[in-house]
């Protein structure tokens, strides 16, 4: 790796590297609660001491995608605090910013902008655990790129195709090309990289002046087939690549001798899981770029909490434990005691060289009771060390290898057996999903949706909390399915029905590429209508505010007017007062209402429309013909059966008009009235042609 001779001209770039922060991680913990607060300000002391041009951040600088108030109000604080000020900022940028920054309202970097004093920039792309979310998309980074604290670059909303602009930097004759890319899925990004879809563009005027940096935020280490990003995917022309998510340090540049290009790897600021990969000493990078030279210089974190990790295997001492021994358990206990001690002693004497450090280390012990033995009572344990660890829940885990027996291959059940994944290796949701439907039993296997959609669906449910996304997966799957039987004209017969559902579900799931599109259309559509229902319950709102107590129905042929006394619902607390009090019946003259004049549809009152198939057909009954009702009057444009489902029977009274001795008793007698055109709050229910493949939206309108 080449270096750099003269560290501070004027030709020097100066960047201070670091990823997964996760602010916010065990906030309401006592004792860890505010560890990532603090070493982030030692992060951004080191950043100011230094006197660095900007600092590069390689996602998850959040924890959560929606972080709590603490954690934004310290982010910002921090930011604030150590990146605000009158130092001048030294290079310049030469892209165009309105391409770089696309999404946002305000498509230039911060310290160009004239309402702001930026004396650190900061740029940053997203992780997995702050990504961009909702209807909007937006995420965590985009209120701090917002308030103009940060520079949010590397999205890409596009799920065919993904260009990488760069953001051109200048200072003196050195300039930097700094590319980015949010963290994506992996096996989807992966199979974008292998089917071309991935390019990064490049400067068009002397390519190879300028020094490539490329920030990404991927698996970088093999946890499946596809589930990761092999560095041979990169480009050969990137000099340097800064990889977020894999949480081990590796800060020191490793050249891949292939693609020729170096991998630095910072890691996370802050332990997340009691894993080996954990234990390394935590670092952050100062980077420093000179033409087409680089240095990495390792800067020590003194700040984060000392953690100390070991592992035993009781097979291993067989002169220590015999699993005959009665008292074997007690022996292991005392064992692992000493175990405990040693480890302490050692965090201890590493505290005494940096009092900047917490006081409480974590410390794990692993223990593999493999061999016959019994594990002993962890909580009863952890008790003599409430006070003296940060983890004492965690410091004893028992696991136990796969013994493998010496039998012949033909006796071996292949079936029965069943990987146990290794400690530190988190297995994501949709691989759950896959992994239950692939051993269920035929009678709960999937014969509509795709594992591989419900998967997809059920992450989102679960990481970022999309509440409707496996019901709008399923209703959109279900339209897709019945508009494909439809245009193939399928006879209504259950085996032929089965049969091409069956087939176009194995197409589907043969084209991975459309099979994701579907799935993200129908994710959008959940955001979508989430964000509509609110729009229309805030204006419906409004309206259900004036409804009256009573809702009168008259029959201007008979003479008749009846009112109804609202019991339960949302006008519970008026209707009490009112239970059993006569109204005047709302006239029929009302413009455009017709002769009843009714309240909109988040009133007590039901419309439910006749001779209309239910929301949640099946495919079955999408094919039976709708059968006509032989007592509708065929002059009669429309009919509804009026049911009240919120009033009790003692809840309501009808009072008949001065004009008539006509006594009504239930609201079936209503319903059995002429013909009354119903218009709700300005809605005109037109007639339409009946669909037998009638989707939920359209099954409300009826004829």
């Amino acid at each position: 790796m080449s270096t750099v001779n003269s560290q501070d001209d004027e030709d020097t770039f100066k960047i201070l590297v670091a990823t997964d922060i996760h602010l916010g991680y065990l906030e309401k913990d006592p004792v860890r609660g505010n560890d990532t607060f603090v070493t982030f300000n030692e992060i951004l002391d080191h950043a100011q001491k230094n006197e660095v041009d900007f600092i590069l951040l390689g996602g998850d600088l959040f924890h959560d995608n929606k972080p709590s108030r603490k954690t934004v109000h310290s982010c910002l604080e921090s930011l604030r605090k150590y990146c605000m000020g009158d130092r001048p900022v030294q290079f310049e940028i030469l892209s165009d910013q309105a391409v770089n920054f696309h999404h946002s309202k305000f498509p230039w970097v911060n310290y160009q902008d004239e309402n702001l004093n930026i004396s650190i920039p900061v740029f940053s792309i997203h992780g997995n655990h702050d990504d961009p979310t909702g209807a909007d998309a937006l995420c965590a980074l985009d209120i701090l790129s917002c308030a103009g604290l940060l520079n949010h670059f590397g999205r890409s909303t596009s799920v065919e195709k993904i260009d990488i602009s760069p953001i051109l930097l200048r200072k003196g004759r050195t300039k930097i090309a700094l590319y980015g890319l949010g963290a994506i899925p992996d096996e989807r990004l992966y199979r974008m990289f292998v089917n071309k879809q991935v390019t990064m563009l490049r400067p068009k005027e002397d390519e190879d002046s300028w020094f490539n940096l490329f920030v990404i935020h991927q698996n970088r280490s093999k946890h499946g087939a596809t589930n990761y990003i092999p560095e041979q995917f990169l480009d050969d022309f990137i000099n340097l690549v800064v990889w977020g998510h894999e949480h081990e340090c590796k800060i020191a540049p490793f050249q891949n001798e292939q693609q020729r290009f170096y991998v630095c790897q910072p890691g996370s600021s802050v332990v997340t899981s009691l894993s080996p990969g954990e234990a390394v000493k935590k670092h952050i990078g100062l980077l420093h770029v000179k033409g087409k030279n680089m240095k990495m210089q390792k800067i020590a974190l003194e700040t984060v909490r000392t953690f100390h990790i070991e592992d035993i295997v009781l097979a291993d001492h067989p002169d220590l434990f015999n699993p005959d021994n009665p008292n074997v358990t007690q022996a292991i206990q005392a064992f692992c005691t000493e175990k405990v001690e040693l480890m302490l002693d050692n965090a201890e004497r590493e505290r005494l060289g940096n009092p900047r450090q917490p006081e409480k280390p974590l410390i794990r012990l692993r223990v593999d009771y493999a061999g016959g033995f019994e594990p002993f009572s962890v909580h009863r344990f952890s008790q003599k060390y409430m006070h003296r660890v940060a983890n004492p829940k965690d410091i004893i885990h028992f696991f136990r290898h796969r013994e493998q027996k010496e039998k012949n291959d033909i006796d071996l059940n292949f079936g029965k057996l069943v990987s146990r994944p290794a400690e530190g290796i988190t297995l994501r949701v949709e691989d759950l999903v896959k992994q239950y439907f692939q051993t269920a039993e035929k009678k709960v296997q999937l014969s509509l949706l795709t594992e591989r959609g419900m998967g997809e669906a059920v992450q989102e449910f679960v990481d970022k909390e999309e509440k409707d996304a496996i019901e709008e997966l399923v209703k959109f799957q279900l339209e897709k399915t019945q508009k494909f039987l439809r245009e193939r004209r399928t006879d209504a017969e259950e085996e032929k029905i089965d049969e091409e559902v069956r087939k176009f579900r194995e197409n589907r799931k043969k084209n991975a590429e459309e099979e994701d599109k579907e799935v993200r259309e129908a994710m959008a559509r959940a955001k979508a209508n989430r964000s509509e229902d609110a729009v229309l319950v805030a204006a419906s709102s409004d309206e259900d505010s004036m409804d009256m107590e009573m809702i009168g129905i008259g029959d201007p042929s008979e003479g008749l007017s009846a009112t109804l006394s609202r019991g339960r619902g949302r006008a519970r607390g008026r209707a009490r007062g009112a239970k059993g009090q006569n109204s005047t019946a709302r006239g029929s003259s009302r413009r455009g209402r017709g002769s009843t004049s009714q309240e909109s549809a988040s009133s007590s009152r039901i419309y439910k429309p006749v001779s209309v198939p239910s929301k949640n057909m099946s495919i079955i009954d999408a094919f039976r013909p709708l059968k006509p009702n032989p007592s509708l009057n065929s002059s009669q444009a429309y009919s509804e059966d009026i049911i009240d489902v919120d009033s009790d029977p003692e809840d309501t009274s009808f009072v008949p008009s001065s004009k008539g001795n006509q006594r009504l008793s239930t609201t079936s007698s209503l319903s059995k009235r002429g013909s009354q055109s119903q218009t709700s709050r300005g809605v005109d229910f037109e007639s339409d042609e009946d669909d037998a493949f009638m989707t939920p939206a359209t099954s409300r309108r009826t004829k």
